[in-house]
């Protein structure tokens, strides 16, 4: 709690501006889809409030960790949102206002939940209404689904705030009238380039929860290691950095409850065929291609890899797809989602180079090419992952869009786009593909903060590169820096259109939304600073936009909301990084570079 804030921010509360609804601390992220402040003045909170309605114990539980931290919190914003005209050159304290009593107290919480038994899965209704009237002494809410439920907790926790006095307290009679606008809004962790412990993952989940985010996209295993315990292959944790770091099945099955707990869902992504050595390799080596080859960027003839380590599925060897049904039978067994991904991305012509049986399969027959190749992956290796039935299939975008890629993807096959922004979105919504956004321009968190290969002697330039030289890309943009930076800023992020060259039927296709963290520079050091506060931001672009009622960005609006959120989010445990001086936080639209409000449009 921000002790320090207390007795400004209690001079707000306990007079709240005379007559003007929207002068309140409290500014819940994401913002609702609807919410209506009262002008009659705080309500009083009871040390208690009592639930009425819930009909399982997994809304108990969420209740009673939401009301723990709420007590435990007695959450005080950081600073009261003011508009600029009330400021000089720097903001001014808002007037005194005639201080208004609580017309009653609220005592309990009255649940109303129309179908109680809805599985977390997609499409799942999450949408919630919230209602505190000026005479009632009950929370009333309803949704349709035991998620809206839990969601209305979570908004619940940022409304009832510190009354100053040691209490709690609502600032106003409130109505919210939630839902979300997509029914996938992710992020992506990567626990294959290095380890990330339970106890992190578990932390970004709390963040997902506070933000109303519900997928977490688990990219469990990459061509450096392979973390994950496999009864079918016990050998292939060989591959792990060490013995700690691997996930038993127990582990797995963990966090999908934690998840869950939480109206989260997780979904697996083992990446193949490209992406593909360690572990792999431990089970036969000859279901390898180009394994402990080089991936020169020097001497391109050797180039077998994107990045180190080479190493790629052998799409023709038959004994491949024996160990692929089995690793995908175990771990669907364990992954419940109706949604796996199965990689699909960044296959490299060269490593195939190396492959005997395709440099076969190629000499005997002219025509044949990588096209072909990756057709016959599309063919022999979807149907194994079409079990169970109600299984849908994520891929990465390279498998259609991509040279090479396979001419006959099915189109029910989701595609998740990471290049070239709009353009590959409009091109896969024209195929007919539904798509996940994750457009690397603008979501993908680990871009930004260099290269990270080393002997690398594009850096040995003793000055800052000419902007219009050669050295400016292989310093700060190619494959000797950052490939994707700059650096996403939250307001790179929250202000991105990706449906504004999409017809309204192609606009339907998109179901989502994920923010990737890539983590060849990612561990439990980093991986919160890292990924929040920004990926609150998409959480509420991807909850209820980024433009206010008139189709205006709300991004000035927004700055406050996430700021306030940020901290919010390190009072719960989440290692958020700063945005900015604090000076900032507590001094609202001071650090704006615009003075004119409406210069993001």
């Amino acid at each position: 709690m921000r002790i320090n804030r207390l007795a400004q921010t209690v001079v707000a509360i306990a007079g709240v501006l005379t007559g003007v609804a929207d002068a309140v601390a409290v500014n819940p992220l994401p913002a609702p889809t609807s919410i209506t402040w009262g002008t009659s003045g705080p309500k009083s909170v009871a040390g208690y409030l009592v639930l009425n309605g819930a009909p399982n114990q997994l809304v108990r539980d969420a209740w009673n960790r939401a009301f723990s931290t709420i007590t435990t919190l007695k959450w005080v914003p950081a600073a009261i949102e003011a508009p600029i005209a009330t400021y000089a050159v720097f903001p001014t304290t808002p007037a005194s206002a005639k201080s208004k009593r609580a017309s009653s107290v609220l005592t309990g919480v009255n649940l109303k939940i129309a179908n109680a038994n809805a599985p977390l899965q997609h499409g799942v209704d999450e949408s919630y209404t919230l209602d505190i009237t000026a005479s009632s002494q009950s929370i009333s809410i309803t949704a349709n689904t035991v998620w809206g439920a839990l969601h209305a907790f979570t908004t619940l926790q940022q409304i009832i705030i510190s009354d100053g006095r040691g209490g709690l307290l609502v600032e106003q009679p409130v109505s919210i009238k939630d839902a979300p606008l997509y029914p996938y809004r992710g992020i992506m962790i990567d626990t294959g380039r290095n380890f990330i412990s339970l106890p992190k993952i578990y932390e970004q989940i709390d963040g997902m929860a506070l933000s109303k985010l519900n997928v977490l996209h688990w990219h469990m295993d990459d061509a450096q290691s392979w973390p994950i315990q496999m009864n079918a292959y016990p050998q292939m944790t060989r591959d792990a950095y060490s013995a700690r770091e691997t996930y038993s099945h127990s582990d797995l099955k963990n966090v999908i409850a934690y998840a869950q707990a939480r109206a989260v869902r997780v979904i697996p992504e083992i990446d193949m065929p490209g992406h593909a050595d360690s572990g792999w390799k431990q089970v036969d080596p000859s279901i390898v291609a180009c394994s402990n080859s080089w991936w020169s960027n020097d001497n391109w003839p050797l180039h077998t890899a994107v990045e180190p380590n080479p190493g790629q599925l052998e799409i023709l060897n038959e004994k491949t797809y024996d160990v692929v049904q089995n690793v995908y039978k175990e771990l669907s067994g364990i992954f419940t989602d109706n949604f796996f991904h199965v990689g699909g991305d960044e296959l490299q012509e060269g490593c195939y180079n190396l492959s005997t049986i395709t440099a076969e399969w190629f000499a005997a027959n002219s025509s044949r090419g990588y096209n072909d190749l990756l057709q016959y992956w599309v063919d022999h290796a979807v149907p194994i992952f079409q079990k169970p039935a109600n299984r849908k299939l994520i891929m990465w975008e390279d498998m259609v869009l991509n040279t090479p890629h396979a001419p006959n993807v099915p189109k029910d096959i989701i595609m998740q786009t990471w290049n070239n922004g709009p353009t590959n979105i409009k091109a896969l919504a024209v195929a007919g593909y539904d798509i996940i956004v994750s457009s690397s321009d603008f979501f993908y968190l680990d871009c930004g903060f260099s290269g990270w290969v080393t002997n690398d002697p594009r850096y040995d330039v003793m000055e800052n590169p000419d902007p219009t030289g050669v050295e400016i890309t292989f310093n700060y943009g190619g494959n000797g820096g950052s490939w994707c930076a700059p650096y996403k800023s939250w307001q790179r992020i929250y202000d991105y259109d990706f449906t504004t060259n999409l017809t309204s039927s192609e606009a339907k296709h998109v179901i989502g939304v994920t923010a990737p963290l890539w983590s060849e520079q990612v561990d439990d050091t980093v991986v919160s600073m890292k990924m929040w506060p920004r990926a609150a931001a998409l959480a509420e672009l991807a909850w209820s936009g980024n433009k206010n009622a008139a189709g205006a960005k709300r991004t000035t609006e927004m700055t406050q909301r996430l700021f306030n959120f940020r901290e919010y989010l390190v009072a719960n445990g989440v290692q958020a990084a700063p945005q900015v001086p604090k000076y900032c936080l507590q001094h609202p639209h001071a650090c704006d570079l615009y003075y004119d409000q409406t210069a993001v449009v």
